[in-house]
């Protein structure tokens, strides 16, 4: 599957971040990025739920054959009122399930990249890549892939139905995947989506101790965005700044850039809901740090010790780790 060098989370223009934005605004802004040349957009069934799924298919009906929508099963979302319960499902009459009234979101006959969003303890991963196997078989999913999954997750679900993508969080932020998922992806031909790859936006130098989030803002409950974790970490973020610096671009465009430069098939999808940020995070296609920017960026990162988890515990729980 073939996707633009940066692709585009959606996950913000409906949840998660506060407020929902407008939403023409939003379907104008997906449009832009269709324009500047994104082709990858990401999406799922709980993001709202389901109101990120039905914005993302009307802003992306006229240009369909255009782009590749990736979106996401597995959680208990009650199919008429869209509650969420506690835990996971993927069963596989669910998931099949699940896939028909995302088709219907998304106003398309078929999901380009269908993740398992998060793993179920409850469902052997065997059962759950043989229903992708047969939604695959009758034209309603093109390429299989799965969300947060432990590497044995991954060789057990790869070995029933090949995946195409595993997309996980990584970043300067959060380095763990090249431990053992990145090795594995790379001896499997796995392509690789990082989430978060701004940090929820703390790369970005815009976040510190001070800022306030909204209320609703899913960082006021995340370990590493409380405002003790905030001033121990900007040490990270003034290492993207130096190189910013440097380069003449912004640390955003730094963190993107440097994430482009660990593989070529990767294809990290920050979010945004500004059009300002649109364009500053494509720059970062261009913004090419060579051997010796990347050793100076490594070498001042040891130098961290990074403060707070990425996520609460009850959602670490349902990570593959």
């Amino acid at each position: 599957m073939q996707v633009s060098a940066l692709g585009l989370g959606c996950m913000g223009m409906s949840s998660a971040y506060g407020p929902a934005p407008d939403r023409q605004e939003m379907i104008a802004l997906i449009r832009t990025a269709v324009e500047r040349g994104i082709t990858h957009f990401d999406t799922a069934e709980a993001y709202g739920p389901f109101a990120n799924e039905t914005l993302v298919g009307e802003a992306l009906a006229p240009v369909r054959d255009q782009v590749v929508i990736a979106t996401k099963f597995g959680f208990d979302i009650d199919p008429v009122t869209g509650t969420r319960g506690p835990g996971t499902n993927s069963q596989p009459a669910h998931i099949k399930a699940a896939v028909e009234a995302s088709l219907k979101r998304l106003r398309t006959d078929r999901i380009d990249l269908l993740y398992q969003h998060r793993i179920d303890p409850a469902v052997p991963i065997e059962d759950v890549a043989g229903a992708v196997k047969e939604l695959i078989a009758e034209g309603k999913v093109a390429h299989f892939g799965l969300s947060e999954a432990g590497v044995q997750t991954i060789r057990r679900a790869h070995a029933v139905q090949p995946l195409t993508a595993v997309q996980s969080e990584y970043s300067l932020f959060w380095r763990e995947p090249e431990q053992a998922l990145l090795p594995l992806l790379a001896e499997l031909r796995i392509g690789f989506v990082p989430f978060s790859p701004l940090g929820a936006g703390f790369l970005t130098g815009k976040i510190d101790e001070h800022t306030q989030f909204d209320a609703s803002d899913f960082r006021n409950v995340v370990p590493r965005f409380s405002a003790e974790a905030r001033r121990a970490n900007m040490g990270l973020v003034e290492v993207a700044k130096a190189m910013a610096t440097k380069k003449g671009a912004t640390p955003a465009q730094v963190a993107l850039a440097w994430l482009l430069a660990q593989k070529p098939w990767i294809s990290p999808i920050p979010g945004t809901t500004k059009l300002h940020r649109l364009d500053e995070n494509l720059g970062a296609v261009d913004l090419v740090l060579d051997q010796a920017d990347l050793a100076s960026i490594d070498g001042a990162l040891a130098k961290i010790r990074l403060s707070g988890e990425r996520l609460p515990e009850a959602a670490l729980n349902m990570t593959g780790r």
